[in-house]
């Protein structure tokens, strides 16, 4: 029985999915490096906004902050409650999970890494997907706060395996952005009509998720709106390059890609969504994608 929640970390991301867990739990804790956006969130949602040391005394603690690391030095600065669960939906490294989870096992509190795709508009619906890691005793007691904010959720292996599955989705999602924008490219160098070639393609083979949304809704309507930034998606696809690595496998396309999404993000202005990589393909041909 889960008789409180707390969630850590109130960014694009956490803010909208801590949303949701006051709806089905009485008491639910937030805690944000920026406080006032924790009594923000306390205000507009009816959680509590509490001090750290408090919000690690839930029974569930979810946590959504940029990187690992932080997840890490956070962690190493507090006494988690015994007995706890730990959910991290930070896009993070295998490596890491593996750690903590060891780490954490000897306070006897578990750990998952439970990274979410869907972007802000699906943590605004409780429609996430979220990808597991961890023992499968730890996701059944946690699953229950997770299904307040998440449509499609499944338990993909031990630890690591939530973030390795997370880091290939970002790394595909990264190959079909250049793919894309090469392709929309060549196609209006040849004086084709790009909404109209979009409506062909996204009833063809060639189509993806970012034909269907990113390209009509971010890039041609030129508004690159900041759900998912730019800096994030790189360090994604280097932790998906590092899994490559790691099993002494030879992946030409993850490499390829993953040095221009970082030479992309390097490039951007600051606070670029990640759709705005297309900039740097226009910046190379002068074309621009509209």
């Amino acid at each position: 029985m889960i008789q409180s929640v707390a969630f850590i970390g109130l960014g694009a991301m956490g803010y909208r999915m801590a949303a949701h867990l006051p709806q089905h739990f009485d008491t639910v804790y937030v805690w944000n490096r920026n406080f006032e956006k924790a009594k923000q969130h306390a205000t507009e949602y009816g959680t509590q906004a509490v001090e750290l040391e408090q919000a690690v005394q839930a029974d569930i603690i979810f946590s959504c902050l940029p990187t690992s690391q932080e997840v890490e030095d956070l962690i190493a600065t507090v006494q988690i409650k015994s007995g706890a669960v730990w959910v991290d939906c930070t896009s993070g490294v295998p490596e890491s999970a593996k750690k903590l989870s060891q780490q954490l096992k000897a306070s006897e509190v578990d750990f998952l890494d439970a990274p979410v795709s869907g972007q802000t508009i699906g943590a605004e619906n409780g429609t996430l997907t979220v990808m597991i890691g961890g023992e499968a005793a730890a996701f059944e007691k946690a699953l229950p706060a997770i299904q307040a904010f998440g449509k499609l959720i499944k338990h993909v292996g031990d630890s690591g395996a939530g973030f390795a599955v997370k880091a290939v989705n970002n790394m595909l999602l990264a190959v079909n952005l250049c793919s894309v924008a090469e392709g929309f490219t060549t196609l209006k160098a040849h004086g084709v009509n790009l909404h109209e070639a979009l409506d062909c393609i996204n009833a063809s083979s060639g189509k993806s998720g970012v034909t269907e949304t990113v390209l009509p809704q971010r890039v041609l309507n030129r508004e690159f709106p900041l759900t998912f930034a730019l800096p994030l998606l790189a360090k994604d696809t280097g932790i998906a390059l590092d899994l490559v690595r790691d099993a002494k496998l030879s992946a030409p396309v993850i490499a390829l890609t993953q040095s221009l999404i970082q030479a992309a993000s390097n490039l951007a202005e600051k606070d670029s969504d990640f759709s705005s990589a297309v900039k740097m393909y226009e910046s190379w041909s002068k074309i621009t994608l509209e």
